[in-house]
């Protein structure tokens, strides 16, 4: 795969030193992963959200401040009492297949969200217990009590709006070939090599859009993938190797479009979830409280981060108006890591971590390795391509888990469907009914204040009970091609090509 992809670089650069005009038209962006599956509602990685912002257009988007903005809603309303939201909708959208957006299009994909049996979005849109079209522009939800995570939740997949006319009993067929509303229209794909989108010409803003196609590549060894943005067969990277910075900086051919994330990077631990919880150490809370205990965040961020992996101990970053200085990030203990493991009747600890294989992982993995080694731990590593990683997850296949999490613009996108019991990201199975209360009773209380005081309280115990460790908080390293103009970094850290060009 590395010499695959070196090769389309050097090539690339050839064809465009030939015949500038023609490779000009295509925007070739290198993923650190492959996505999952092409479908909204059923899919949950970060780089499958950076090819739906391409592709598939939703009700609400967020602009570079983190404020709500229309997308195919052009405006929104709520009642006195936050029960009712009523959504405007655009009169000019169509889907790729040339069928008209309104608000039955809107209303079969939110039903089809909150229904699905594979559905990742229905503990996003659980509080809707109603969907009424009045005419072809209005969509009015109707809500089971107020819920302030909703506008975010539609802002992301929740609200990404496919052509009814795929939906069908083959539950594939969308993932294989969606067709959405966005600015592209997909082409093709071929697995762990390439997605390819087509210009919509049809779109409503279609003028705003300079490429004639879009190519995905992923690429997970940070190396080639740099590599082929230097040699021409990349216009775009995403998430460069921390330790890269400084040469990419001083690289006049380069440019180097970093911003701080929303999300976090996290070990998780497998305690409920099938056969492999049975045997799993980690079920016990104090094999998790001494295993973060060996962990040296400082060192993670200098030699693998960079210096821009700032230490993480809970799921709001610092920038988050919810995050709480009420948690401090322990300090290494590896004599009390010890203790811990002896006061659980464990004097060594044999465990598998499993994580996703690109180059900034493995070298975190191989770290930790060797860090949580001298408190006894002998982790066994399994690198797996990230698509797969997560479905292993969700199956229970897993004892502890590295992953990361891209970050949502409401606090509630970043914790509750991971601790709750029945949540659709909690892979562990961890299981707490007063976390469920309070993280429940957060999503009604529209008030900064109050809604913080109650995300303070759940983190108590989930802090108390080491659900999970967090690492990093999530920075979007970005590095383009000299040629790339109009580009903003955003916070959510999607890719956003509107207004971007190549210079002439």
């Amino acid at each position: 795969m590395k010499l695959t992809h070196f090769k389309l670089g050097l090539c690339a650069a050839l064809l465009a030193a030939a015949s500038g005009a023609a490779v000009a038209q295509d925007m070739r962006i290198g993923l650190q992963e492959d996505p999952d599956v092409l479908d909204p509602h059923r899919a949950r990685t970060y780089v499958g959200r950076i090819v739906f912002t391409s592709l598939c257009d939703k009700l609400v988007d967020v602009n570079e401040k983190l404020q709500f903005v229309p997308q195919l809603a052009e405006s929104w309303s709520w009642n006195d009492d936050n029960t009712v939201l009523t959504f405007k909708l655009r009169s000019d959208a169509l889907f790729h297949d040339g069928s008209k957006f309104d608000s039955a299009a809107a209303k079969a994909n939110l039903e089809r969200a909150m229904t699905l049996k594979e559905s990742m979005r229905k503990g996003e849109l659980a509080s809707i217990s109603k969907i009424d079209t009045p005419d072809p522009q209005t969509l009015v939800l109707t809500l089971k009590q107020p819920d302030a995570t909703l506008l975010a939740s539609l802002s992301d997949r929740a609200g990404m709006m496919l052509s009814p006319k795929i939906f069908s009993d083959d539950i594939g067929a969308v993932g294989r070939k969606p067709v959405c509303s966005g600015p592209y229209k997909f082409v093709e794909r071929v697995q762990n090599d390439r997605i390819v989108l087509d210009k919509f010409d049809q779109y409503y803003n279609a003028k705003d859009y300079a490429f004639k196609r879009v190519i995905f590549l992923p690429i997970p060894d940070t190396t080639v993938r740099l590599s082929n943005l230097r040699a021409g067969g990349l216009d775009i990277l995403e998430r460069m190797n921390p330790s890269d910075a400084q040469q990419v900086k001083s690289d006049s051919s380069l440019q180097f479009a970093p911003i701080s994330g929303l999300g976090y990077q996290q070990f998780y631990f497998n305690v409920a979830n099938g056969e492999r919880a049975k045997t799993n150490p980690f079920t016990d809370e104090r094999v998790r409280r001494a295993f973060e205990l060996t962990l040296d965040r400082n060192v993670i961020n200098e030699v693998v981060g960079g210096g821009i992996f700032d230490p993480a101990n809970q799921p709001f970053p610092p920038a988050s108006p919810y995050h709480s200085d009420k948690f401090p990030i322990p300090a290494r203990d590896v004599a009390k890591a010890r203790a811990l493991l002896k006061e659980a009747g464990k004097e060594q600890v044999k465990a598998e971590l499993a994580f996703g294989n690109n180059t900034t992982t493995s070298a975190i993995a191989e770290m930790v390795q060797a860090m949580a080694a001298e408190a006894g731990f002998q982790l066994s590593l399994r690198p797996t391509e990230y698509a797969a990683l997560l479905n292993e997850a969700q199956s229970g296949n897993f004892e502890l888990l590295m992953r990361g999490w891209s970050g949502r613009v409401d606090p509630d996108g970043n914790i509750y469907q991971f601790v709750t019991c029945k949540g659709a990201l909690n892979d562990g199975r961890y299981c707490n009914p007063e976390v469920d209360k309070l993280l429940a009773q957060a999503r009604t209380v529209p008030d900064e204040t109050k809604r913080k005081a109650i995300y303070d309280q759940a983190q108590e115990i989930l802090q108390a009970d080491a659900q999970a460790v967090y690492i990093y908080y999530q920075p979007w390293p970005f590095v383009l091609a000299k040629k790339v103009k109009g580009f903003k970094p955003y916070p959510d850290g999607m890719i956003r090509l509107k207004g971007v060009t190549f210079a002439q």
